[in-house]
């Protein structure tokens, strides 16, 4: 793909649309838009999708892809289904995911359960790994899940949580993991990007920090997988799992992805034995043998209805490039950080999200006491962002579906809401 001019007009005055416009054109990612339900056809009652990064739009070929399935691959192979594909999809998405997305070479990445569920399976199956070693670092601003679900782990191993203090609106430092990480640490858990600020943390440095103090680190890649480039295995990362349904488009509730270097497959053992991870599923012997494989991290039967629609944006982003994707994601938000700067700054307004766009994932968060009225008085009108905790109004936007214009129109109701409820 051609590269994407990162750089916003040096003025938006007085014309934002033209330059918006401008924008759109030069767009090399443009006509992947089309490719979205709801965009260019005049179906779709919303005016901006800033939640991109919450839920993703559905793809047309998904569509396709899942009626075709409900009525061929169900209906008419019925479970015939499991021998010819289903029993190795998890595998074979999560390779493409890994080359397309990951930087994670063939048998590390599989899809499977919820998100939750395989943060857990993979963090106690780390901690358990290191019984010598006694703590669990994380942040204080990390996502609900992971705080809550590694304070349970915790309790439940006799394990001490070890806390970062994390500026909402920036995020965790690799000075901060280095001062806290030693001898104790099994485990560190950390998000790749913020869930509130939208700030990049240096995976491959805060990798390294932990590997010195002989412990295993395990990334949330929700908020970076299918925007911004992750190099798993350049970084030696141990452990990662994401989610699916942001930019990813797998829809609501689909199937998490985890990762596994594949140094640590044989080594490690997750808490959720099921049949599905058994060296050989169908023998269902008396007693559980894992996998070889990371086959071994399955437990259930996997979802295969919920995997579905994520195939078709995987090969989206393979087809257009991760690096271009996230050029695409650098520009969009720059330019809705310059239409902020110039229609909301004025109003109180300011920018909890790094400035830097190296430092910044595919969203920002603008930050005033009316985000929450703005946020409700928005959807009203079919301009959709989302509001997080304290005050901040989350604009997110996915590089292959969202276009100039739309963030242009969106951020100027942002401006008009915000008006009009503060009488300015």
């Amino acid at each position: 793909m051609t590269d994407f001019d990162t750089a916003p007009p040096a003025a938006l005055s007085p014309d934002p649309l033209s330059a918006a416009r401008a924008l759109d054109a030069a767009d090399p990612l443009a006509a992947f838009r089309s490719r979205f339900a709801g965009i260019d056809d005049g179906s779709s009652a919303v005016t901006a999708y800033f939640d991109g990064n919450s839920l993703g739009r559905p793809t047309r070929a998904s569509i396709d892809r899942i009626q075709r399935f409900l009525v061929e691959g169900w209906g008419d192979r019925l479970i015939r289904g499991w021998d010819e594909e289903w029993m190795e999809l998890p595998f074979a998405i999560g390779d493409d995911l890994g080359r397309a997305a990951l930087g994670a070479a063939a048998g590390q990445t599989f899809i499977g359960d919820s998100t939750t569920v395989l943060l857990y399976k993979l963090a106690r199956a780390a901690v358990d790994s290191l019984p010598e070693r006694s703590e669990i670092v994380l942040d204080t601003d990390n996502f609900p899940t992971d705080r809550y679900l590694l304070d349970g782990i915790a309790r439940e191993r006799g394990l001490r949580l070890v806390w970062i203090e994390a500026d909402t609106e920036a995020g965790v430092t690799a000075e901060q993991v280095a001062a806290v990480v030693g001898p104790q640490t099994a485990l560190v858990v950390l998000s790749h990007v913020a869930y509130r600020s939208g700030f990049l943390a240096d995976l491959h440095t805060i990798t390294r920090i932990v590997h010195d103090a002989g412990a295993l680190v395990l990334w949330d890649l929700c908020h970076s997988a299918g925007s911004v480039p992750v190099e798993l295995d350049a970084a030696d990362v141990d452990l990662a799992v994401g989610c699916t349904y942001k930019y990813l488009n797998g829809g609501p509730g689909s199937p998490a992805f985890g990762y596994v270097n594949a140094r640590l497959i044989p080594h490690i053992s997750q808490p959720i034995q099921g049949w599905m991870g058994a060296r050989d599923v169908f023998l269902m012997g008396p007693e559980y043998v894992p996998a070889d494989s990371i086959r071994r991290f399955l437990s259930g039967t996997p979802p295969i209805v919920g995997m579905l629609a994520m195939r078709d944006t995987i090969a989206m982003i393979e087809e257009a490039g991760i690096a271009a994707v996230r050029a695409k994601s650098v520009a969009l938000t720059e330019f809705a950080v310059a239409l902020a700067d110039e229609w909301l700054t004025p109003l109180g307004v300011t920018l909890a999200s790094p400035r830097d766009p190296e430092r910044r994932g595919g969203h920002i968060t603008l930050s005033h006491p009316a985000m929450r009225e703005v946020t409700a008085l928005l959807w009203q009108r079919d301009v959709i962002p989302d509001y997080r905790d304290p005050d901040g109004l989350r604009v997110g936007l996915s590089p292959l579906s969202t276009g100039f214009e739309e963030v242009c129109t969106g951020m100027a109701a942002v401006r008009d809401a915000l008006g009009e409820l503060t009488h300015d």
